[in-house]
């Protein structure tokens, strides 16, 4: 398979090393925005470029009809526009907050909690996330994705704020550490107990190979996609 990788920062190097190794070839390496002639016709684009950008290479990319694998956070108040964009073109599209296997089972095991919890008056919910001190963006994409993954199941709940939570707001303590790569915590605390669910990212390798295995499965499909289907959670 032909990908193109569309920003070629520390996660695209470790993306360009795993896509290589498993027999793909990387017929792009893009820091600038994409086009037709600098894509060279790739099968997939993967996307892991900054917030200020992502729309407008997503945007190229879907309007060249090629099926985008897109791991940039901090842009979604757009990604409505990207998945009609998808559909109008005859394309596919799928955005991860967070690629990784760990993490998207945690996704799961998120809401799952969130549902036994939903009658359980006794217990505040609250979010952590820590991440690097490059981390543009705060709350983190994979909060925002655990946050609203407690929405869905737990009606006390219907937004996001920082720092702490409070009535119907859930808050998010956002944590910029060193070079940690990403570990994120729900805690449901009451006055005699807190349960906690944790999960820690050792290093970045998990989140670009399930970018690829993402780019993988996306091939040669149309619409919009999550992780959930790759995964068939």
């Amino acid at each position: 398979m032909k990908i193109a990788l569309v920003g070629y920062g520390k996660m695209g190097k470790i993306i360009n090393e795993i896509a290589t190794k498993r027999g793909h070839e990387v017929v792009a390496r893009l820091k600038e925005t994409p086009t037709s002639e600098n894509l060279n016709n790739p099968d997939v684009v993967i996307e892991f470029s900054l917030p200020e950008v992502a729309f407008d290479n997503i945007k190229a990319c879907l309007e060249n009809k090629v099926p985008v694998i897109c791991g940039t956070t901090g842009w979604l108040e757009r990604k409505s526009e990207i998945e009609d964009l998808a559909v109008q073109n005859g394309t596919a599209f799928l955005y991860g907050s967070n690629f990784s296997l760990g993490v998207n089972l945690f996704f799961d095991l998120n809401e799952k909690l969130a549902h036994l919890m939903k009658s359980m008056d006794e217990y505040s919910c609250q979010l952590e996330e820590i991440h690097h001190i490059h981390k543009l963006d705060a709350p983190s994409g994979t909060a925002i994705s655990l946050a609203e993954g407690i929405f869905k199941n737990n009606p006390k709940y219907d937004a996001w704020k920082l720092e702490e939570t409070q009535d119907k707001q859930l808050g998010v303590f956002a944590i910029r550490e060193d070079e940690v790569p990403g570990t994120h915590s729900v805690f449901y605390r009451s006055e005699v107990d807190e349960i906690e669910i944790k999960h820690t990212a050792f290093n970045r390798n998990g989140f670009a190979l399930g970018a690829v295995v993402a780019a993988e499965w996306i091939k040669d499909k149309k619409g919009n996609f999550t992780m959930k289907d790759v995964l068939g959670l």
